[in-house]
């Protein structure tokens, strides 16, 4: 009888792990308390995270769903270049371009790839325990389920990281974050993003018609805008260059969402026994290197490549925290090093940080990006 294996969380994280799974034989289940697991406008999926889905077998898929990118030009608030590289070295480093996807449309690929009744919605973790046959895990609606092995996939709140860590507490980032998609196309030479004190505007072309953007800015938490946040965003931009007023003004204000950034406690154990964490559960990363959902998929990957090397699912989550932990903490502490430059007070000091960032040639900072984001840096078993 093939192993089981019970997945708490239906995100990209899980949904992707519990494919990884059943390709290789295991029995899966998975259990997510919300009813809606698609809120989010887009997401951008490095050659990484696109090398991660070829190994579970959707990576085509996903491509043929999405927008390409091929360079990534940084802009300063009045339309002046701070770097504009040529599309075919950005290309060539990283493998090939990225991809821009709605949210919801990776979900559904996602969701299609599993066996109908895979997941199962509207069930909160609440008590878990380990027993010397496996895992069994109590539901907020006091159902219990039981398996062989159990994978946190539940987010920075996780259930299960805290089972194995004890209290995990959320810090805030001092910023908060705008996401939604513009209906209108978007200059491919203008993908990446433009920058101001305190600020900064992320955009990317989500297919031919429509531009996926972000916006961040420091803001006590909590917050929201008075008149709007799509009023309030249009007047904080007003004065910057193309093309962020433009695509301001064709977003449909009731398809914007506001989050307050987060990052968390390390989560000091990843893995004991037949229980681990993967994705958000296991580290949380601010949004600034892009690298969020994308390290979720490359751990879906490799949790499926180290589980079908034997039977042994213990010996096979204490090597996925070994392994994925040395690569995935770096990005983690890049992308929280970058959120405080880009947020340094005054605000002055962060605009002059990230000025002098252009003086790092540009083939240094291509390497190093291909070493977080190229094809070649992810690897099935770690």
């Amino acid at each position: 009888m093939a192993p089981s294996i019970l997945i708490v969380g239906a995100g990209i994280t899980g949904l992707a792990t519990a494919i990884a799974l059943q390709r290789h034989g295991y029995e899966v289940s998975v259990a997510e308390a919300r009813r809606d697991v698609t809120p989010g406008a887009g997401i951008s999926l490095w050659p990484n995270a696109l090398a991660a889905l070829d190994e579970i077998g959707l990576g085509d898929q996903v491509r043929g769903a999405g927008g390409r990118v091929t360079a990534g030009a940084l802009r300063w608030r009045d339309g002046s270049w701070l770097r504009r590289p040529a599309p075919q070295r950005f290309t060539r480093a990283l493998g090939e371009p990225l991809v821009v996807i709605r949210r919801a449309a990776l979900t559904e690929i996602l969701s299609g790839a599993l066996h109908p009744g895979t997941v199962q919605y509207e069930l909160t973790a609440r008590d878990i325990e380990v027993g010397t046959s496996g895992v069994r895990v109590t539901f907020s609606d006091d159902s219990v389920r039981e398996a062989d092995g159990l994978v946190g996939a539940d987010g920075v709140d996780s259930v299960v990281a805290r089972h194995l860590n004890g209290k995990l507490p959320r810090r805030y980032a001092g910023y908060t974050a705008w996401r939604a998609v513009a209906n209108c196309p978007l200059d491919a030479e203008l993908s990446g993003e433009t920058l101001g004190a305190g600020s900064q505007v992320g955009h990317v072309p989500l297919g031919d018609e429509h531009t996926y953007w972000f916006a961040t800015q420091r803001a006590p938490r909590g917050q929201a805008a008075p008149d709007g946040e799509l009023s309030h965003l249009r007047q904080h931009f007003a004065s910057w260059a193309e093309p962020i007023p433009t695509l301001l003004a064709t977003t449909d204000p009731d398809q914007v969402l506001r989050n307050d950034l987060y990052d968390r406690a390390t989560a000091r154990c990843w893995a004991r026994g037949p229980v681990v964490i993967a994705g958000d559960a296991a580290h949380p990363m601010r949004p600034h290197l892009g690298q969020g959902g994308c390290q979720g998929l490359e751990d879906a990957a490799v949790l499926g490549a180290l589980a079908v090397q034997g039977p042994d699912l213990a010996a096979a989550f204490a090597r996925f925290a070994t392994v994925r932990r040395r690569r995935v903490m770096a990005i983690v502490r890049e992308s929280q090093l970058i959120g405080r430059v880009v947020n340094l007070r005054p605000p002055v000091l962060g605009a002059t940080a990230m000025r002098v960032s252009v003086l790092v040639p540009e083939f240094a900072l291509t390497r190093h990006l291909a070493s977080i984001a190229a094809r070649g840096a992810f690897a099935p078993t770690g």
